[in-house]
């Protein structure tokens, strides 16, 4: 197989001078558990500091009020729980509605495993062939062993895993991801026909065709919240009508580029995901300085 690799990170489109908030896109995220809220909230925050014209986060109504203080430019939508906090029936029909009217659509973030979340993750992606699809931490787990049910669809499936996460979605070990991540990466895209963002130190970014190493980033992002950030980054991207490959390639080098800038200011220990999107404005300054 021949892969092209590519070196440079993609171009940032430029901004209409008559543009509004409808041209920039519109992020449905899926997020947010008891005990995880923080993840929505993140996720949502740095979507809105990534130009998303609009950001709706959908979260289980036992957090939602949490979520909805987390910051005043998002909106929320609450998700129905059983009295056990398991996802009621017809929940999934309501967020693949709003998924429908948006322009992109992540699940994951502080979804956690309680009960019904993997058939409920299922029924979403499943509903939505013709959106554009990011998931992350537990929205992968759902799917984990991956197969071909999904491989059918209009839009693209994006996946940020982590080489845990990919060990999972894979079925082999975790050493092995470690070992061989590139040839591994490269051959699940193909044969899903997904791009994939495995996370880690020198992210990778591929489709199957083409192979992106990210050159951004440091030790001090190895913490919680992080991954929910980068979530954010690349569905405001896909949201703004950018390609899934470069809104990966560039989210992966934003998110790195932003933590480095972050590491300057305050040191490697006590770096943690708010500072990233502190520092997303200066990051994403920089690719603008290429227009």
């Amino acid at each position: 197989m021949d892969i092209v690799p590519v070196c440079e990170v993609p171009r940032l489109p430029r901004r209409e001078h008559d543009g509004h908030k409808g041209t920039y896109g519109t992020v449905q995220l899926v997020a947010g558990s008891c005990g995880m809220a923080g993840a929505a909230v993140l996720a949502g925050r740095a979507a809105l500091r990534s130009g998303a014209g609009l950001v709706r986060v959908a979260c289980p109504t036992s957090v939602q009020q949490i979520v909805a203080i987390g910051h005043p430019c998002y909106t929320t939508f609450g998700i129905r729980l059983h009295t056990d906090g398991s996802i009621s029936e017809g929940s999934a029909d309501e967020v693949i509605a709003l998924g429908k009217a948006a322009d992109v659509v992540a699940i994951g973030p502080g979804i956690g495993q309680r009960p019904g979340v993997t058939e409920f993750v299922r029924e979403v992606v499943s509903g939505l062939p013709q959106v554009p699809v990011i998931l992350d931490a537990d929205g992968l787990n759902a799917l984990a062993p991956f197969d071909a049910e999904f491989r059918q669809r209009a839009e693209p499936l994006i996946l940020t895993p982590h080489p845990g996460e990919f060990s999972r979605l894979l079925g082999v070990p975790v050493q092995e991801v470690v070992k061989r991540r590139a040839v591994l990466a490269v051959e699940f895209a193909a044969k899903y026909g997904v791009v994939l963002l495995l996370k880690g130190s020198n992210s990778l970014v591929t489709d199957g065709k083409r192979l992106y190493q990210n050159t951004t980033g440091n030790a001090g992002m190895a913490t919680g919240g992080s991954g929910d950030v980068l979530t954010g980054i690349v569905a405001a991207l896909v949201g703004q009508g950018l390609n899934a490959f470069d809104a990966a390639a560039i989210g992966a080098w934003v998110h790195g580029r932003a933590g480095d800038l972050a590491a300057v200011q305050l040191g490697l220990t006590a770096l943690n995901a708010t500072d990233i999107i502190e520092h997303l404005p200066a990051a994403f300054r920089e690719l603008e300085a290429t227009w």
